[in-house]
C-alpha cells in the first residue's frame, strides 16, 4: 500500500493548532486553540472541538497518540483543559473528554510558577497534568532537562524510593530524535531542535524562547520530505537553531518542503524590536540561511489572522505583519516555492477551512478546499529518494 501522509493546519485566528495524520493512522496534535465564539456559526474561526471530535470519531479514536505543547501561551493552550481527558484528577474523566497517550511538554510548562501575569488556569492544570505524568512515569516526554527541573523531580523521586535516574529516559535533548517513531515504522521522525538547557540558565523562563521546535521528516515511497514545526520562535532562537545545527552538520536538518512559521507572522520572527521595515522586514543573516534552505514547490503556512496588503496594514503593532508576510513570499519565490499560505484566509476570509496537505509518491501536495468548485490539487516534485 502507497504510503500517504497527512498535515492539516486548522483556522483558529491568531493562534496554532495543527495535525499530523501518519499513513499508518498515528496522530500527533500540536497546540489547541479553541474560541469560546468560536462555537457561533456567524464566526469565521472553526469549532475546533466539534472539528476535531467528528474527525477523530469517522476515524474511531478516542485518543490522539500524542498531543504537543509548544508552549503555555494562551494561543496554544485555550481550551485544552476542557477537551483533553486529564489523568491528574477523576473529574477531568469521562464526558467525551479525548484522551492523550502521550503528552510532549517542554521543561518550561513543569517549572513555570502561576505568577499574577501567568495564572490562567488552563495552565495551571496541564503543568499539574505534566508533572503527575511525570513523577508516575508514562504518557509523557520532557523536551530539555535543566538542573531546576531535576532539583524539583529527584527528591519527589527520593519519597517513593525510586532512584534519581529513574525518569531520565522521559527526557529529550534539542539536537536528537524523538523515541517511539521511525522512518522504517511510521514513515516519519522527529528532530528536537528546542528547547535549549540555556533557555533555563538565567531562572527566568521566557514561554516563547523555550518552546517546542522540530524538524519532521516523513518518508514515502523511498522519499524524504521536511517540515518545520516551529513554536512562537524569536529570531535569537532561530539563529541558534541554524548555528548550532550547522556545527553539528546537520544542515539537513534546516531544508524544508513545508514551514509553518512562528508568532502568526510577527516580524520579530525575523528581525528584531524596531526593524519591522517599511514594506518589507530584512531576515537576520542566519534566518535568511533558513528561508533559504527551502525546497523547490515548498509551502510557507501563517497561522494567523488574514495578512492583508492595504496601506493600514503597514502601521499594525500587533501581528500578523505585512512586512513579514513580503520577506518570506520573496525568499519562498527565491527558492522556487509554491505558496504562502494563511489559515484565516483559505479559501476565503468569511468562512475558512483546514489547510491540508498530502504527502504522497507525488510529493507534498495542497489539497485546496472543495467548498470554492471541484477540487483543486497542487502538487510539488518528488525530490531524489533516500
Amino acid at each position: 500500500m502507497a504510503d500517504l501522509h497527512k498535515v492539516l493546519f486548522y483556522p483558529v485566528g491568531n493562534g496554532d493548532t495543527s495535525q499530523i495524520i501518519l499513513s499508518g493512522g498515528r496522530r500527533v496534535l500540536f497546540d489547541f486553540c479553541h474560541r469560546g465564539k468560536a462555537e457561533d456559526a456567524d464566526t469565521p474561526e472553526i469549532d475546533l472541538k466539534a472539528r476535531l471530535k467528528n474527525e477523530l470519531k469517522e476515524a474511531g479514536y478516542d485518543y490522539f497518540d500524542v498531543v504537543a505543547f509548544t508552549h503555555a501561551d494562551l494561543d496554544h493552550i485555550q481550551g485544552s483543559t476542557e477537551f483533553f481527558e486529564l489523568q491528574h484528577a477523576k473529574k477531568y474523566h469521562g464526558e467525551g473528554r479525548i484522551k492523550i497517550r502521550e503528552l510532549w511538554v517542554p521543561a518550561a510548562m513543569l517549572l513555570e510558577e502561576a505568577d499574577n501575569e501567568h495564572q490562567q488556569e488552563e495552565f495551571v492544570l496541564l503543568r499539574q497534568e505534566a508533572r503527575h505524568r511525570l513523577l508516575e512515569g508514562k504518557g509523557i516526554l520532557v523536551f530539555s532537562k535543566p538542573q531546576a527541573l531535576a532539583n524539583w523531580l529527584e527528591p519527589r523521586l527520593k519519597e517513593r524510593g525510586e532512584a534519581a535516574s529513574a525518569r531520565d529516559h522521559l527526557f529529550i535533548d534539542a539536537g536528537t530524535l524523538v523515541p517511539g517513531f521511525s522512518l522504517a515504522n511510521d514513515g516519519v521522525e522527529f528532530f528536537c531542535h528546542s528547547p535549549f538547557i540555556k533557555h533555563y540558565d538565567d531562572g527566568d523562563i521566557i514561554r516563547n524562547r523555550a518552546s517546542l521546535v522540530f524538524n519532521v521528516r516523513f518518508r514515502a515511497d523511498g522519499a524524504h520530505y521536511d517540515y518545520l514545526e516551529v513554536g512562537d520562535a524569536t529570531w535569537e532562537e532561530i539563529e541558534d537553531i541554524v548555528r548550532t545545527t550547522k556545527y553539528h552538520k546537520n544542515d539537513d536538518r534546516l531544508a524544508w518542503n513545508l514551514y509553518n512559521i512562528p508568532h502568526h507572522c510577527s516580524y520579530l520572527a525575523l528581525n528584531e524590536e524596531g526593524q519591522k521595515g517599511d514594506k518589507e522586514t530584512e531576515p537576520k543573516p542566519l534566518v535568511k540561511e533558513l528561508l533559504l534552505m527551502g525546497k523547490p514547490d515548498a509551502y510557507i503556512v501563517s497561522c494567523s489572522k488574514p495578512v492583508t496588503d492595504v496601506n493600514d496594514s503597514y502601521e499594525q503593532t500587533q501581528p500578523p505583519h505585512i512586512q513579514a508576510r513580503n520577506a518570506y513570499a520573496r525568499y519562498l519565490k527565491t527558492v522556487g516555492g509554491r505558496k504562502f499560505l494563511v489559515t484565516m484566509e483559505e479559501p476565503n476570509a468569511n468562512k475558512p477551512e483546514p489547510i491540508v496537505f498530502e504527502i504522497a509518491r507525488g510529493g507534498v501536495t495542497w489539497k485546496r478546499s472543495t467548498s470554492i468548485g471541484a477540487a483543486a490539487i497542487i502538487t510539488s516534485t518528488p525530490p531524489r529518494a533516500g
